[in-house]
């Protein structure tokens, strides 16, 4: 069994910082669940591109306000507590945060630990196990 604390994590290696989001990262690929689940935030403000390429990613608001774009259709969607939304077919989109946005996210196959966004909004492959 895994128990994780949110706040043992802060400031760990397994929190991961840029100027545009954070993302404190409680299940990685070398705790062999076959994924990896994030607390990400977003700060009011701030917008991103993104498409994951060697993932898929399902992602639940916690707390803020936002809107999603799909880069490919040009569909727009609120973003609010209780929203879920998943990127099921490497989706290309575009993620606006009005306020602080809070959202939980689970990553297939799962990051390993420090990724970044490379220069097209995605994420590299690094590993699927321990």
């Amino acid at each position: 069994m895994i128990v994780r604390r949110l706040a043992d994590i802060r400031g760990t290696d397994c929190h991961v910082k840029t100027p545009e989001w954070e993302s404190v990262r409680l299940l990685l690929a070398r705790d062999g669940m076959g994924f990896s689940f994030h607390i990400t935030t977003f700060p009011a403000g701030s917008a991103m591109l993104m498409h994951y390429t060697n993932h898929l990613e399902a992602v639940y608001c916690i707390s803020g306000s936002g809107r999603l774009f799909e880069r490919d259709s040009g569909l727009e969607h609120a973003i609010e507590p209780g929203t879920l939304y998943a990127l099921n077919a490497h989706d290309r989109h575009r993620l606006e945060a009005h306020t602080e946005l809070v959202l939980a996210c689970v990553f297939n196959p799962p990051l390993v630990g420090q990724e970044t966004h490379d220069a097209s909004g995605s994420y590299p492959r690094m590993g699927d196990g321990p």
